[in-house]
């Protein structure tokens, strides 16, 4: 249990609403209100979820709109890496060759199956079709989805699992609690993609929660979201046409 007095523990429970408040936890507020409007609206099986869409008709201002999207999503990195300055959560490049087989690893562990579990949903109707690229393509195009695919996993595995951990360990939470709150918030923010996409994302959160727990260390997830992502929003953008997908 936690030794720290009252008067802290209120502090870091406060420090933690808001940073959620800011980031991850607002998205699963909208989340929910999207799934709500979807099941409402014809239900999942006729619904779509569209990322990294275009956000104006101009190429020039839809550039800089994406670019100030991905921006500001990543203030909230920064204000929880500012938070636990001193603290350790394995974001660094003590061991980058180590990390980067290990993220790569898995991306793979958690791909594979969670394709699978992508198709299985839509044909049961519990998962809305995904959309992962702009119908308008430019230049920029798969320059910008590699880069939204790296916000995705800074943002992700940086305040849901290295700056969560942290704190909740501060409160006196244990081991399994913290990655069980971690793993459930994780499939929170993904209810708007349909109730498969959420458990999927809550047996991701899982998995990378007991890796932190087990080794301390975030950039290796940062690394196997981004490929994970990197591969869906690419290949969509590359294959889509090609298999019938847009």
């Amino acid at each position: 249990m936690s030794t720290a007095p009252p008067q802290d523990r209120r502090r870091v429970t406060a420090e933690i609403w808001i940073v959620l408040g800011l980031s991850l936890g607002q998205s699963a507020v909208y989340a929910v209100l999207s799934l709500v409007v979807k099941l409402t609206n014809g239900g999942l099986r006729e619904s779509t979820a569209s990322l990294n869409a275009s956000r104006a008709d101009q190429q020039w201002l839809d550039l800089t709109l994406q670019v100030l999207s991905i921006v500001f999503a990543l203030v909230p990195v920064a204000l929880a890496l500012y938070l636990l300055a001193g603290r350790s959560i394995g974001f660094d490049r003590r061991s980058p060759g180590r990390d980067t087989a290990v993220g790569a690893l898995l991306a793979l562990v958690i791909g594979v199956p969670g394709l699978g579990l992508y198709f299985a949903g839509r044909a049961l109707g519990v998962t809305a079709e995904i959309v992962v690229a702009p119908d308008t393509v430019y230049w920029w195009t798969a320059v910008i989805l590699v880069v939204a695919a790296l916000q995705n996993g800074l943002l992700e595995e940086v305040v849901v699992v290295g700056y969560l951990f942290t704190r909740l360990r501060d409160l006196g939470w244990g081991p399994w609690p913290i990655i069980v709150t971690s793993a459930l918030l994780r499939g929170s923010y993904h209810l708007y993609q349909g109730f498969g996409q959420a458990l999927g994302n809550v047996v991701m959160g899982l998995v990378f929660g007991w890796w932190f727990q087990r080794t301390g260390r975030v950039l290796p997830l940062v690394i196997a979201h981004t490929l994970l992502d990197v591969v869906a929003f690419v290949g969509y953008l590359t294959l889509g046409e090609a298999l019938g997908l847009r």
